[in-house]
C-alpha cells in the first residue's frame, strides 16, 4: 500500500514549485495564494534567496503551497493513508479534503505568524541529538534547569530537543558528556513543539475552533499520537496540541507500516522525510511525487 507523507520546515529551496506554474490548475492556486497572503509568495518561491525563504512567514506557506498543489495536480495521488511532519500535517489535512486550499493556507498563515511572535518573546532554539538513547535524552531534559524538552522523535538515533537557549545549550553539553555522537544547535527561529509555543497555541486554537473540518478521505497519522485519525473533531484538537507537543514521527511511520504501508511517497520539496523513513525501516521503498 502507498502512503503519502508531507514535509515540514527546512525542506524549502529557491525554485520550489516553479515547474508546476505552467499547469493551468496550479497557476490558479498560486494566484489564490498570493491574494490570501497579500504578497507575491510565488516570486519568492521561484526566485528568492536562501535568507528570504528562511523567514517563518515565508517558509511555512511556501512548503504548504508546493506540497498541496503537487498533490492536487497529480493523478497518481490516490491516498489510502497520510502523514505530515509538523507543518506538513496541515498539508496532509488539506490534501485529504479536511480543509479547502484557501482555509488550509489561512491556517498556515496564522500559525506561522503566531509562531514567529512566540519566537520573538524569548531567546530560544532547538538542537539535534544524534546516537543517544531516548530515555537518556528525556531524563537529561528533565534534569536541566529552565525549559528544554524533546520536540521531534524523528528516527532511531535522532531526537530534536527544544527550549530556552541556555537550557538547550546546557542539555547539549550534558548529552555529549554522556556519549551522544553529536549535539547540534539548529538554525531555527525558536523553540517549536515546546511549552514556549503556548501563546501561539492559544491563538491557533481560537482560529481552528471557528473552522469547518471535514472528515478526511483516508486515515491521517497525526504527530501528537502517531496514530491513525479519521474523526474531524479529534483532528482539530490534535492539531492544536501539536504546537507544544513532540512530533512522534518514528512512531507514525512504524504504525503506518504495521497497517500495511509498503511504499512512502514524499509530496513537496526535498527528500528529508524519505531519509528518515529509510532510517526507521531500510527495506521500505521511498520516492517523491512528481507531476
Amino acid at each position: 500500500m502507498k502512503a503519502f507523507i508531507f514535509p515540514g520546515q527546512g525542506s524549502q529551496f529557491s525554485g520550489m514549485g516553479k515547474e508546476l506554474y505552467n499547469l493551468e490548475e496550479a497557476k490558479k492556486l498560486f494566484d489564490i495564494a498570493n491574494n490570501i497572503l497579500n504578497f507575491n509568495i510565488t516570486n519568492i518561491m521561484f526566485n528568492g534567496t536562501t535568507e528570504e525563504l528562511k523567514q517563518t512567514n515565508v517558509t511555512q506557506p511556501s512548503i504548504f503551497i508546493h506540497s498541496v498543489i503537487l498533490a492536487k495536480v497529480n493523478k497518481e495521488f490516490k491516498p489510502k493513508m497520510l502523514a505530515g511532519h509538523s507543518l506538513g500535517e496541515i498539508s496532509a489535512l488539506t490534501a485529504a479534503n479536511v480543509l479547502s486550499f484557501e482555509d488550509g493556507l489561512k491556517l498556515v498563515k496564522i500559525r506561522s505568524e503566531e509562531m514567529q511572535k512566540a519566537c520573538e518573546r524569548q531567546n530560544s532554539t532547538m538542537a539535534a541529538i544524534l546516537q543517544m538513547d531516548t530515555a537518556v535524552v528525556q531524563k537529561t531534559c528533565e534534569e536541566i534547569a529552565g525549559v528544554v524538552v524533546p520536540a521531534n522523535y524523528n528516527c532511531p538515533g535522532q531526537i530534536v530537543i527544544s527550549g530556552e537557549q541556555k537550557s538547550v545549550e546546557n542539555a547539549c553539553e550534558k548529552l555529549k558528556s554522556l556519549g551522544a555522537r553529536r549535539a547540534v544547535i539548529l538554525p531555527v527561529g525558536g523553540a517549536f513543539h515546546s511549552p514556549l509555543m503556548n501563546p501561539a497555541k492559544e491563538k491557533l486554537k481560537e482560529f481552528i475552533e471557528r473552522m469547518k473540518f471535514n472528515n478526511p478521505s483516508c486515515p491521517i497519522y497525526q504527530n501528537v499520537s502517531g496514530k491513525a485519525v479519521t474523526d474531524s473533531e479529534l483532528l482539530k484538537s490534535n492539531l492544536v496540541k501539536q504546537l507544544v507537543s513532540p512530533v512522534k514521527w518514528e512512531q507514525s511511520i512504524k504504525n503506518m507500516i504495521n497497517d500495511g504501508a509498503s511504499e512512502f511517497i514524499e509530496v513537496g520539496p526535498g527528500k528529508v522525510l524519505q531519509g528518515l523513513v529509510k532510517k526507521i525501516n531500510s527495506e521500505i521503498v521511498t520516492t517523491s511525487l512528481s507531476f
